[in-house]
């Protein structure tokens, strides 16, 4: 099967999804551009500021529900049990499902004053679901925070290259926060000046590689991580967690862009079979090639920053469908565009090949596989080693991204749950809030942080099938339709198999933590479940 089909095939999927069943979002949540936003009524000049622009935003919610989740996913995925079932849930996923759940969580919480999707919860299912939901949202967040700054201190300790332009951005972010927001500077000037001091730093870094020599390196870098995550948790957001977010989706899009050039220039056929078996060795297609995918289909944390960081910068309605939904569309392409470099640009069993697929991924090197992959896909254009770099920046840009953003939402969570609900009111201090999250994170980066990893894909996709109930009793409520239960219900029946089966591997093995934290998991489902059913059975007999 030649590549550039099935990207083409793609593309026109997401474009037609966009435009239609966008549409049909629009009419079920009674989308009003005359509504005012929590941005315009609450501007509080620190968490609660109007967007100068909605691509400004856009870039934002972009680079921060991306993750290295729809890179990671695929490139697992396609190698276990072929680049077909893959592709399909990436497609239909995105559109049917994580685009919805993206768009109706910023519509919720849009509509209920930009509160997170854990407060909301309380309006909707009650204060008992309130607290354990915002709880597990909690523990999964500080999760994020310890596993993305121990993976990025990794990898600035095995790429040197790109610590100069990674940091050299967190600059350039606040200048262009600083021209565009307090000087008024023209939003294309400031974007143009912001990404050739962007490209310098890349030559910088390119000849000028930082190491650090003394100690133990990975540790260090994980202690400055955390102290750029307590300074982005804390400025006003359109100083720097905004720009910032917004110059790093133009790498991100930079790459994606091009990706799919190289696929136009190259077109090489498909290596990797179309189908490789149901039951691989991380258990069968279906549920654990859904969970494996995450973000690349549908994911929980897009809901966390929809109701996080989002909507308390958007600045109409109108613009819901552009940032909600588009940005998971856009999401589904990078997961494609991952997809095609390594079941296109790499090779299937061919002994001694450097390309080689399945043994490149053997060794658990995912980077190295998409690397390598991309680097193939844009050869004609940049050249092997050149795309190769460029593909590993994309996946830092998309790290660093998550893990500032996951910093400022703990931060919201903590505020809403310990200072708000339970009445603790040093938590109402966002610097008090923020250290005591910056304190569980460490502990966890600096621990074996690997060993909790495994269930953090399915924890991930719960807050997505939670989310969507959540939507949909709200919907019932205001006699609305089942749109976001159907899904729901699918994400629920999905990931508590997943956990099942997962649970069956765990204690047999002694892996007692897993074990536990699956058994939590499963009680948090059951327990929102049933306040769900509880919510609906109600809302049926008041029709």
């Amino acid at each position: 099967m030649n590549s550039f089909i099935i990207a083409g095939f793609s593309i026109i999927f997401f474009i037609l999804a966009y435009h239609f069943y966008g549409k049909k979002l629009e009419k079920v949540w009674e989308i009003d551009p005359d509504r005012k936003t929590p941005s315009l009524e609450k501007n509080d000049g620190i968490d609660y500021v109007p967007a100068k622009h909605w691509t400004i935003l856009f870039g934002h919610h972009f680079s921060s529900i991306a993750g290295a989740g729809p890179i990671l996913g695929p490139v697992i995925a396609a190698v276990l049990w072929g680049w077909f079932p893959a592709f399909l849930w990436i497609v239909l996923g995105s559109i049917f499902l994580g685009g919805v759940h993206d768009f109706s969580s910023l519509v919720l919480s849009v509509r209920h004053g930009g509160s997170s999707i854990g407060d909301i919860t309380s309006s909707v299912l009650g204060r008992k679901s309130k607290i354990v939901f915002s709880l597990f949202l909690w523990f999964a967040l500080i999760l994020v925070i310890s596993v993305f700054s121990a993976v990025t201190a990794k990898t600035f300790f095995e790429e040197p290259k790109i610590v100069v332009p990674s940091f050299s951005l967190i600059f350039i972010a606040i200048l262009f926060g600083f021209m565009v927001y307090r000087k008024n500077v023209n939003q294309i000037f400031a974007t143009i000046f912001s990404l050739i001091l962007l490209g310098i730093s890349f030559v910088i870094g390119n000849y000028i590689p930082i190491k650090i020599v003394y100690g133990n390196p990975v540790s260090i870098w994980i202690l400055i991580l955390l102290v750029y995550c307590f300074i982005a948790s804390i400025l006003p957001v359109n100083i720097l967690l905004q720009p910032r977010d917004y110059l790093s989706s133009f790498i991100l899009i930079f790459g994606l862009v091009f990706g799919y050039i190289g696929l136009i220039l190259t077109h090489p056929v498909i290596h990797t079979p179309c189908f490789i078996t149901f039951s691989a060795a991380d258990g069968n297609l279906w549920p654990m090639m859904f969970v494996i995918i995450a973000c690349g289909a549908i994911s929980g944390f897009h809901g966390l920053v929809s109701s996080g960081t989002t909507s308390k910068q958007i600045t109409s309605e109108l613009h819901i469908k552009k940032i909600g939904y588009g940005a998971m569309l856009t999401e589904g392409a990078v997961a494609t565009i991952a997809l095609l470099c390594v079941t296109a640009g790499l090779f299937w069993n061919t002994p001694g090949s450097s390309l080689n697929y399945p043994e490149l991924m053997k060794g658990g090197n995912w980077i190295s596989a998409f690397g390598k992959g991309y680097g193939q896909i844009v050869k004609p254009i940049f050249g092997e080693t050149i795309g190769t770099l460029i593909a590993i920046v994309m996946v830092n840009s998309f790290v660093l991204t998550t893990l500032d953003t996951s910093s400022r939402i703990t931060r919201y969570l903590s505020e809403e749950l310990f200072g708000y609900t339970w009445k603790i009111r040093i938590f109402k201090n966002r610097f008090f809030s923020t250290i005591f999250l910056l304190i569980f994170s460490g502990y966890l980066a600096f621990g074996n942080w690997q060993k909790i990893w495994p269930v953090f894909g399915a924890s991930n996709q719960l807050v997505a099938a939670i989310t969507l109930l959540v939507a949909g009793c709200f919907l019932l409520s205001r006699r609305k339709t089942y749109f976001t239960l159907i899904p729901s219900i699918f994400m629920f029946v999905t990931t508590i198999s997943a956990l099942i089966l997962q649970l069956k591997s765990f204690y047999p093995k002694n892996q007692y933590l897993l074990g536990n934290i699956s058994v939590i998991l499963i009680f948090l489902a059951f327990f929102v479940l049933v306040e769900g059913i509880k919510s609906i059975i109600h809302n049926w007999k008041n029709k």
